[in-house]
């Protein structure tokens, strides 16, 4: 079992940077590849970014691309999410992810583990 815990500032004036952590924890964990998701009120949950093990990869959302960098600490099973230049439209609840098994990290039904969410307000 893996257990993600957010962490971070919630709220920002459009223009403004905000930087998302997520803990992950758990016997098992070995982390093949983690993520960030988000959900605005009344849509769905969208994939926002993605990085494999050890870096291997990183991908973006188009909608975050330049604006938003995701990073992993391998000696802390820690993720996080670098928020630059936030726009109202950012305004969601943000949710860490994670698969430790082979596969993907950019599809709600690839993820093995969810966060429990945290709220990321930026206002206008």
């Amino acid at each position: 079992q893996v257990q993600l815990e957010e962490s971070g500032v919630g709220a920002v004036q459009a223009g403004g940077s905000l930087r998302l952590s997520c803990a992950a924890s758990g016997s098992t964990y070995s982390g093949y590849c983690m993520g960030w998701f988000r959900q605005a009120p009344e849509k769905e949950r969208e994939w926002v970014a993605a990085i494999y093990t050890r870096g291997r990869a990183i991908l973006y959302a188009d909608s975050v691309k330049v604006r938003f960098t995701i990073s992993q600490d391998n000696a802390t099973n820690t993720l996080y999410l670098q928020m630059n230049s936030l726009k109202p439209e950012d305004t969601a609840m943000y949710y860490c992810a994670a698969r430790t098994r082979r596969g993907v990290c950019y599809f709600n039904n690839q993820i093995e583990y969810w966060g429990q969410g945290i709220l990321v307000t930026v206002s206008s």
